[in-house]
């Protein structure tokens, strides 16, 4: 289980604060699929990487009883200045996992061919989140947070996306920051609306889409 209790987080301009959550509570049980709605800058991005530890709440205490993924989408986490194979063995390194199963498994998933030796600087927004998607679902984890993810690369690597993520891990906890109303609906069982640095939960996700539309 994952808990957020009484979530709230600033950022500092100047001498100015802004103000991005306030009050979010949230449990993620085993198994849970939330959807993580809200417009651009509503702060869904945010809350994932509070909860993956990407990043501090100005106030408020997570308590995580499960293994999370860092955020799908968010490849902050990589040493630019190594290679993407480089990045491989030290995350195999730190995961204690094989490195030759979690390389070939890159390989075959993030299909980057020789991109793979370059350093990941060198690489495009695309191939960066390719490889930040497989070392996440090279590692198991029993939560994964999906950062619109999913929408990244060509209709074949969205497939393997969502075999990976929706077919092969049907057991584990997800939450999905989306626009994708219709990956919400197939994949979500309860939703989350983010809106003016409030949060409101649903148990309804259809009843969430709904009122997200009227935002």
């Amino acid at each position: 289980m994952i808990v957020c209790k009484d979530i709230c987080k600033s950022y500092k301009h100047g001498n100015h604060s802004k103000e991005v959550l306030r009050d979010v509570n949230l449990v993620i049980n085993p198994g849970d699929r939330i959807g993580l709605l809200g417009r651009n800058g509503a702060g869904k991005s945010t809350l994932i990487k509070l909860i993956g530890g990407v990043e501090m709440p100005t106030s408020g205490k997570i308590t995580r009883g499960m293994s999370l993924s860092w955020p799908l989408g968010f490849a902050g986490g990589f040493q630019g200045s190594l290679t993407g194979y480089d990045n491989a063995r030290f995350i195999a390194r730190i995961y204690d996992r094989n490195y030759a199963e979690l390389r070939d498994f890159v390989e075959d998933f993030t299909e980057l061919g020789r991109q793979l030796k370059m350093p990941v600087k060198t690489y495009s927004s695309g191939m960066r989140a390719r490889l930040a998607f497989a070392l996440s679902l090279a590692i198991e984890f029993e939560c994964y947070l999906i950062d619109e993810i999913i929408l990244v690369g060509d209709q074949n690597f969205q497939r393997k996306c969502h075999f990976e993520l929706f077919e092969k891990r049907a057991d584990k906890a997800m939450i999905l920051a989306s626009h994708a109303t219709d990956a919400v609906r197939n994949f979500c069982n309860r939703a989350m609306i983010v809106h003016n640095g409030r949060s409101t939960e649903y148990t309804d996700v259809e009843l969430a889409l709904e009122d997200y539309s009227a935002l």
